[in-house]
């Protein structure tokens, strides 16, 4: 057998949280709160408090992670807010939805904070997600924390976390503000998501028992500025970290395989003349059931064979039950069959 650590993301009001919050085969749960308001926290930590989940919970802090606080509607354009100031020059395209959608930009406003664009992408922006701007003459201003998330970062503190995950981490002072903030003694993940990070990891990062890497590959694939680019990041972060955690675009073919026709099913079934219990459960399973392509188990074995140890699934794999279920079962397949 060989030794992964599996981290799933997921919140506490999730129906299924309860379930794989007492899964011996993970080693952690990371709370991702990008798309949550400070009321809605206080929700979620209320029922951590109540259910005391044996899983180590890893709060995942945002910090210089361009977002969208605001959305204006406007026909013709798409006008937003940002989280933090911004200079850079126009036109340019800007990527929504993890780089599969984008929109031109064609003036900053309002000091840096308010995008106007021409036009606007394909699908809707809504408040709280991230956006990529790869033009070299991005500049990012303000503090490495907006007023919002310090107030997230003093709430989830005072409830008890000593574990969690910074994002979009570029240098050692963006560290050392943050344990400032939450403990030198905090156990930090420490997410890798551009190129100013993957400097960081090259000249500056110096392994610490408490501080460890993630490669975090959903935002640092869209950042890097060649596709190929993600094999030497991927590299280079495991060499200066062994004990680096991957994150993200893992087992992505379990999200995307079709859900089987009803019809179909039902016709299958008839045809095999089941009882009513065999028929239900058979139903079940034919229509939540994914099969992962070869690509993705060619991927856990290069992730493996290069040094990772440590795995993080990503949001969409683990909003539904049946989709975490597959990847956790795959994940736990792999551990018992792999021979490197």
């Amino acid at each position: 057998m060989v030794e992964i650590d599996l981290m799933v993301t997921l919140w506490p009001s999730f129906p299924h949280f309860e379930r794989f919050a007492n899964d011996r085969r993970l080693s952690g749960i990371r709370l991702n709160s990008a798309m949550m308001s400070n009321p809605e926290l206080e929700y979620e930590l209320e029922i951590i408090d109540k259910l005391k989940p044996p899983v180590p919970l890893y709060y995942d802090i945002k910090g210089r992670q361009l977002r969208v606080t605001k959305v204006h509607l406007n026909p013709g354009y798409l006008d937003l807010e940002l989280n933090h100031p911004i200079s850079v020059n126009t036109p340019t395209v800007v990527l929504f939805k993890a780089g599969a959608d984008d929109a031109l930009l064609e003036r900053v406003e309002e000091d840096g904070n308010r995008l106007i664009f021409c036009g606007g992408p394909e699908y809707m922006v809504i408040a709280g997600e991230s956006l990529h701007i790869r033009d070299k003459s991005l500049k990012v201003g303000g503090p490495q924390f907006t007023d919002l998330e310090l107030l997230k970062i003093e709430k989830v503190k005072k409830a008890g976390f000593k574990r969690y995950c910074l994002s979009y981490v570029e240098n050692q002072q963006d560290v050392d503000e943050f344990l400032d903030l939450v403990g030198r003694e905090a156990e930090v993940y420490l997410k890798i998501e551009n190129k100013k990070g993957l400097e960081y990891v090259k000249n500056e990062f110096q392994k610490q028992p408490n501080l460890s890497l993630i490669a975090a590959r959903g935002d640092l694939y869209v950042e890097t500025d060649m596709p190929h680019e993600i094999l030497p990041a991927m590299r280079l972060i495991i060499e200066k970290d062994p004990g680096a955690m991957v994150g993200s675009r893992i087992l992505l073919s379990v999200v995307d395989a079709p859900v089987k026709d009803l019809k179909e099913v039902l016709e299958e079934l008839h045809e095999n003349r089941l009882d009513h219990s065999q028929a239900a459960q058979i139903l079940y399973s034919m229509l939540t059931t994914t099969v992962p392509s070869c690509v993705d188990f060619s991927e856990l074995a290069w992730l493996y064979d290069i040094g990772y140890r440590k795995m993080l699934l990503c949001d969409e794999l683990c909003l539904k039950e049946n989709l975490l279920t597959t990847a956790v079962n795959v994940i736990d397949v792999f551990r018992r069959e792999y021979s490197p």
